[in-house]
């Protein structure tokens, strides 16, 4: 995954302006600054004010903006020089003062470490030390074990933690249900999937790429990125594919875990023709993610459609659309993704919206890289690693605070939790407008009645507006009573004729390592205990099941357009320090002591109650049955950062 050759050719003046009009001006004169040794390509007089950081070039002025294109034009003149001449001038020592820079902010030490660690530009800093003080498995597991660890599912998580325990010198194996990896990138297969995360957010700050093909991949793209790591860390003879984990259960005397497996005798999927066995590990890893359980609706006579009926993540590419009356239930993220390509090939779409979701506008959602700027990350170096920063700054700490609630705030609850909310709110409203305003009949069911950030929101780039008003769509947000034979029938008694139903209502992301069978100390079962509301300290611990870590797990998913892969490299990385502590103490096991677990599930809990999410009533896949989130981090993204470097001993019984 590297660029492309630079070609080392002087730059015309057209050339030039080409690449500064696709150019984020402020990473770029960040990366020239780092490439050329010289901070003065980063003045202090273009200090960026965080305030304004989600807008165009940093919310320059026209004086900025004018001084920022010179010393654009400089820095690109003389790297290209350097460049020609074989020589370079990047000094490291800049790193820190310009990631202060590019954020607007005087961070303190353990931020700057945090964003250097994502910049990757002097290289993958997030490689683990290999463990010494032991070797695994550890003394005081009785007899031999299959592997020192297990981990459960390839996709995006388990691939990485294979990586890092193989660099760690610990012995793994990953335990994956289908024939390939990258998990969720290959179930999901619908029309028009793609990631609403901008890729160079998406992807591993050790393994970044500059090339991506487009801002938003779609879903091949995707898995051939996943496949590509995979290949190019050595890890795929540590997989065994068509590997379905049925149980677990600790061996108290042994201190170790019974892995209970199927696999299907081809080693290409988990059907009846399989075979069973159980193999013995000293730790295991859940990977198996959160959005990867489809939710069926609970409609009335859902068995009842005489057509076919399917959800998105399990798509019928055997169809012929032509001429069918298609149902669609749901209006989530997948939804807004498929449905469009639907409406172009069916003879009507019905469209069920239960709740209307916030639409981001996002023009370049479906368009490919700029060439300007595609040229740009071939000729300057480490600026793709400098744009993916500013990236992950904005999209994430540069937003979440508009979602948390402002005590001064003294506007209603229902509609925004704070003045920036509030903010946000209109100026979504007003896209909504400007997209609907021509259809007063669907403006009225599209614009959302509850806080910006309740639930997740989705990108637009105008193409929902031009799909709802089609007119073969109906966009129908009457309750559904129940599905018959011939449609679904709305609570008004009308019935909406249809040959095929597909379901876009998401995924049970509440039920954390389901549908596996976890018996833990003294027989405890791991998913009575959390009754339908999963917690783990530091999201990856649950006391009562020792050695027993979850990635993605509880209360760590990133919500305003971040990347989840920034959760899965820091919970990888505490998960290798646990075995460091355990290798250092001679120790087989470790489990989480209960005070620990309470204190870290209130203190979700208290700050997840002043986020948007936490404070409305409206439903989202956010949030366990008993309205609790048991999802989201409510917190700066640092905080976890810290709270993964190492494991506190005081916090785990050593067994």
């Amino acid at each position: 995954m590297t660029a492309r050759t630079p070609s080392n050719s002087a730059m015309d003046p057209e050339q030039i302006k080409s690449m500064l009009g696709a150019a984020d001006l402020p990473s770029l004169l960040a990366a020239l600054a780092h490439a050329t040794g010289d901070i003065g390509f980063a003045p202090r007089e273009l200090w960026l004010d965080p305030d304004l950081a989600l807008q165009p070039d940093g919310g320059w002025n026209e004086t900025q903006l004018a001084r920022a294109r010179e010393l654009a034009v400089s820095g690109l003149r003389r790297v290209t020089a350097s460049t020609a001449r074989g020589d370079g001038g990047r000094d490291d020592a800049l790193v820190a003062p310009l990631i202060d820079w590019l954020t607007g902010t005087d961070l303190d030490d353990d931020y700057r470490a945090m964003l250097a660690e994502e910049l990757a530009v002097t290289g993958d800093l997030r490689v683990p030390e290999p463990l010494t003080g032991g070797a695994w498995p550890l003394n005081g597991a009785a007899g031999p074990v299959d592997h020192s660890v297990a981990i459960i599912g390839a996709g995006m998580s388990g691939i990485l933690a294979a990586h890092r325990l193989q660099q760690a010198g610990v012995d793994c194996v990953v335990l994956e249900k289908n024939r390939d990896v990258g998990g969720t990138w290959l179930e999901n297969t619908y029309p028009g999937c793609r990631v609403d995360v901008f890729n160079h957010v998406y992807s591993y700050s050790g393994e970044q790429r500059p090339d991506w093909p487009e801002y938003h991949s779609s879903q091949p793209v995707l898995l051939d990125y996943f496949r590509d790591c995979a290949r190019r860390w050595g890890i795929g003879d540590r997989i065994r594919f068509g590997t379905t984990v049925e149980s677990l259960a600790w061996d108290e005397e042994a201190r170790r875990w019974n892995v209970r497996l199927r696999t299907a005798v081809d080693g290409a999927g988990d059907g009846t023709d399989a075979a069973t066995e159980t193999i013995s590990v000293s730790v295991v890893v859940s990977a198996v993610g959160q959005l990867n359980r489809p939710l069926t609706p609970d409609i009335d006579g859902l068995d009842d459609f005489a057509g076919p009926h399917f959800h998105s993540s399990a798509w019928r590419h055997d169809l012929d659309w032509s001429g069918r009356r298609v149902a669609v239930i749901g209006t989530g993220a997948s939804a807004l993704q498929f449905i469009p390509h639907l409406a172009k090939e069916a003879a009507h779409v019905t469209v069920f919206q239960r709740t209307p979701p916030w639409l981001i506008p996002r023009p370049v959602y479906h368009e490919p890289l700029a060439e300007g700027l595609l040229r740009l990350f071939e000729i300057v170096p480490g600026y793709a690693h400098w744009f993916r920063l500013r990236l992950f700054w904005c999209t994430h700490e540069g937003t979440v605070g508009a979602l948390r609630r402002d005590p001064a705030w003294t506007g209603p609850l229902e509609v925004a939790v704070s003045p920036r909310n509030d903010e946000a709110r209109r100026l979504l409203t007003l896209y909504l407008e400007s997209q609907f305003g021509d259809r007063p009949d669907l403006l009225a069911k599209v614009v959302p009645r509850y806080p910006v950030g309740s639930k997740r929101v989705v990108l637009d780039n105008g193409i929902w507006a031009s799909t709802l008003k089609r007119p073969n769509v109906e966009l129908v947000s009457d309750r559904i009573e129940r599905i018959e034979p011939e449609g679904v029938r709305e609570a008004d008694g009308r019935l909406h004729r249809a040959d095929v139903i597909v379901y876009g209502t998401g995924f049970r992301a509440s039920e954390f390592l389901m549908p596996v069978q976890v018996t833990g100390r003294g027989g405890a079962d791991l998913h009575e205990e959390w009754n339908g509301d999963a917690r783990a300290y530091n999201g990856v611990c649950v006391p009562g099941f020792p050695n027993l870590f979850c990635l993605y797990g509880p209360n760590t998913n990133i919500v305003i357009n971040g990347s989840i892969i920034y959760f899965a490299e820091c919970a990888t990385h505490y998960v290798v320090e646990c075995l460091r502590l355990l290798a250092r103490r001679g120790a087989a096991a470790m489990d989480c002591r209960p005070a620990a677990y309470d204190r870290y599930s209130a203190r979700m809990d208290e700050h997840n109650s002043q986020m948007a999410w936490g404070i409305s009533p409206v439903n989202s896949w956010y949030k366990s049955p008993s309205g609790r989130i048991a999802q989201n981090w409510p917190l700066p993204l640092v905080d976890y950062w810290r709270q993964t470097r190492r494991p506190d001993p005081a916090d785990f019984e050593l067994l």
